[in-house]
């Protein structure tokens, strides 16, 4: 005699089927054996397993594949562990496999940030208490309804309400709200001008390893923009001397920012 899941899920596409005497004789030669042909064999027969619970979960904003990926694997770990003299249909136990792995996979897997574990499963508490209430009630629960219901605090049903944005990330190239602008055109950015504090600072401490002569010279020429001529007019000195002492400048700034 069927049990109470083979009954309300009667056999044919979108349901669930009933196991079989012969699936029940595989079973019992799988479990002889350890025969791998046999195991995929039994997965393969059982793969409408996988599409019921598939679609049961399919407006959860996941890819089908995925899913469909999870439930067989939990197919297989079912087939691997099932006692067909235990008097139990394997339906009836690979359903309960499939719906707590994929249950698993939604809660573990599948949130954009990851929330505290309590708030993440109360939000799928409240998932489903608040689709029991609405059918039971004709309309959407109220807060104080759905704490009631699960006998928890106003306050972490409301936590897990807003837990409900964790799972999917929006894309940054979206609108932001009713305005013109991406979410990414309005996230900070990098200010040039800390690079340039940066470079600022680095030369004034090899600055100051220099002389007040030779400091001079850099500032007139590199920051002032004298030329070499002018500079050596002003100190009183040849061009071609000027130009000996500030190779020897550079050189020296050179090596005291390879020693930093």
């Amino acid at each position: 005699m069927p049990d109470a899941d083979d009954q309300a899920r009667p056999t044919g596409a979108g349901t669930t089927p009933a196991v079989k005497s012969a699936d029940v004789e595989l079973f019992r030669r799988y479990r002889a054996t350890g025969d791998r042909n046999l195991r995929n064999e039994l997965v393969e027969a059982n793969r409408a397993l996988a599409d019921y619970h598939v679609r049961r979960y399919a407006q959860r904003g996941q890819p089908e594949d995925d899913l469909r990926q999870v439930a067989l694997l939990a197919i297989l770990r079912a087939v691997e562990r099932f006692d067909p003299d235990l008097g139990v249909s394997f339906s009836t136990f690979a359903n309960r496999t499939i719906d707590g792995e994929l249950k698993r996979y939604l809660r573990d897997r599948t949130w954009s940030v990851r929330p505290p574990r309590r708030a993440q499963e109360l939000h799928l508490e409240v998932r489903r208490a608040d689709e029991e209430l609405t059918q039971r009630l004709g309309r959407s629960p109220t807060v104080l309804e759905l704490a009631s219901e699960l006998g928890a605090n106003v306050d972490h049903v409301l936590e897990a309400f807003e837990v409900s944005g964790a799972r999917r990330a929006s894309s940054l190239d979206q609108p932001a709200g009713d305005e013109e602008f991406t979410r990414a055109e309005r996230l900070g950015q990098v200010e040039p001008g800390f690079g340039v504090i940066d470079h600022r600072l680095l030369v004034s401490d090899l600055l100051d390893t220099l002389d007040e002569r030779d400091r001079f010279i850099i500032q007139r020429r590199f920051f002032d923009n004298c030329s070499q001529e002018e500079i050596a007019r002003e100190l009183g000195v040849s061009q071609s001397y000027l130009s000996r002492v500030l190779r020897r400048i550079l050189l020296q700034l050179r090596h005291e920012l390879e020693v930093t």
